[in-house]
Order: structure tokens, then C-alpha cells, then sequence
């Protein structure tokens, strides 16, 4: 039933693309690869501009781990990302989507930001998921590895429900055992856009201007960039027209709608089996 959900990256590779040419990128880091989609987009882009892909995904799928291996531009680093960002060297870009909960992106954003101001380069980035269900919701696919002080109570195998705020047992989008989901969205520290938000504020106190615009599809996309660059009007221009854009939102509600609805039915025909057989 997954490819009746359209949720990648990938989906905005038009909007992503044409950032990393305005900024002219050419070293770009993405934090999360799982099966390596938008990562082998990155590469194609790197590869016209004398660039490279630097991968960061402790656990991705094995075919693009054998497929990096074997493109001399692309670097995987298996580990999480906050063990290795510090480690990296004149980034131009980043795209984050990894773990989609407010601690690790909050942190995520904080290194890249100091890698940036180390190496004298402006901040952009590309990060995904922050619009329902993880904008004001923390997902956990390690909860281990998110301190106490951040980690919310969670559950897995219980999934959220468009405009509830609690879990529902059994119901809704849910990841089962593969990730939780903060029993309760909103509030303090929880969810990816309350980190993007958190953390641009933290800069505002320093005096330095962050732009945001929020593409509320796909799961959201949030593009975060130095509002003083030299390349930031033109990157303005070209979300400007997605910024909080209330068909794109209209027609993502309906998206996310129609597929609940879907899982509705999955769920019903799995409890029809289950009775069948006793």
C-alpha cells in the first residue's frame, strides 16, 4: 500500500536543484539516504559541477551502499549524523532527513550552522518532514539515542489521526515496529518545524537573519537559508510562489486524508482475515 503514498525528497528535486545552482553548491551533504532516491539525483547534480555527494545513514538500504561504493564523487558515512557533521569541510548545502524528531534536528541544524560559520560559507538547507505528522510530533526510529530531557513518551504501533492529538492504538499512520511516534503532539520540544523554528530564533539572538519558506507538500519542506548571502534574493524568488501556499496545503490535506482512509480499509481487511481464521 507504501506506493499509493508518495513521500520522498525526490518530489521536490525541481525546487532542490535549482537552490543548489542559485547557491552554486558543490558540495552538498544529505543526512538520511535510506534507499537512495534523492541521493542519486545529488550525485547526478554533483557531478556536472566538479562537486560531490557527501552521504551521511548508519543503516541504509545495501544496494546504495553498493551503489556509493562505486561513485567516486559520493562518500557514505555510515553513522549517525551528529557523530560526524563537525567532521565535515566546506559544505555548501544540506539536505535533513534523517530522524525526524526535535532533538536530532535541532542538533543536526546547530552543526551544520557551526560548520558553516567555521568555514566562512552561508547556511542552506533542504529539511524534509515538517509538516503533519511530524511537524509538532516527534518520530523516534532510536529513541535510545535521544537523552531523556528531550524524549517523549511514545508508543509504536499506534498512529496519528489528522487533527488528534493523542495516538490512536492500531489506527493511522503508523510505523509498527520499524518507528514510535510521541504520544502527544504539540507543546515544547516536539516535532521537526518546532526545532527549525527554535533554532532559527536561537540565531535571530545572535543578530544574524535566517529565511524560511515552508512548501506544504509531501510531508513538508522546509528551505532555510542566510537571508544576507549574495545568492539569498534569488533563492527568495524561487519559493516565494511555495511559501505557505494554500492550494498546495489544501490539496496535501486531501492527499493525507485519502490515504488514511486507505489504511482504514488495509486495517479492516486485516481484521476480516484475523476473524476468518480463528
Amino acid at each position: 500500500m507504501t506506493n499509493l503514498l508518495i513521500h520522498s525528497m525526490t518530489e521536490f528535486t525541481d525546487l532542490i536543484l535549482g537552490g543548489l545552482e542559485l547557491a552554486g553548491a558543490r558540495h552538498v551533504v544529505e543526512i538520511g539516504a535510506e534507499f537512495g532516491g534523492m541521493s542519486q539525483v545529488l550525485a547526478d547534480y554533483a557531478g556536472t559541477v566538479d562537486g560531490r555527494l557527501t552521504s551521511i545513514d548508519p543503516a541504509p538500504a545495501p544496494a546504495f551502499v553498493a551503489w556509493a561504493a562505486q561513485t567516486p564523487h559520493v562518500t557514505h558515512l555510515a553513522a549517525p549524523s551528529l557523530e560526524v557533521i563537525a567532521e565535515l569541510r566546506d559544505v555548501d548545502a544540506w539536505l535533513i532527513d534523517g530522524d525526524h524528531n526535535y532533538y536530532t534536528v535541532l542538533h543536526e541544524l546547530l552543526a551544520a550552522d557551526a560548520a558553516c560559520e567555521r568555514d566562512g560559507t552561508p547556511l542552506l538547507a533542504f529539511v524534509h518532514d515538517v509538516g503533519w505528522p511530524t511537524g509538532r510530533r516527534d518520530m523516534y526510529y532510536a529513541p535510545a539515542r535521544v537523552p531523556d530531557a528531550y524524549r517523549h513518551a511514545h508508543e509504536f504501533g499506534a498512529g496519528a489521526m489528522l487533527d488528534q492529538v493523542q495516538l490512536v492504538p492500531g489506527q493511522g499512520f503508523r510505523g509498527e515496529d520499524a518507528w514510535a511516534m510521541a504520544n502527544v503532539s504539540g507543546g515544547p520540544r516536539n516535532g521537526v518545524l518546532t526545532a527549525v523554528e527554535d533554532f532559527i530564533a536561537g540565531v535571530g539572538d545572535t543578530g544574524r537573519v535566517l529565511a524560511f519558506a515552508h512548501v506544504p507538500a509531501v510531508f513538508g519542506l522546509g528551505v532555510l537559508f542566510d537571508a544576507e548571502a549574495a545568492w539569498s534574493p534569488a533563492l527568495a524568488e524561487l519559493v516565494a510562489p511555495f511559501h505557505e501556499n494554500r492550494l498546495l496545503a489544501t490539496l496535501e490535506r486531501n492527499r493525507l486524508l485519502n490515504y488514511l482512509k486507505v489504511i482504514e480499509w488495509q486495517d479492516a481487511a486485516a481484521q476480516d482475515q484475523r476473524r476468518t481464521a480463528r
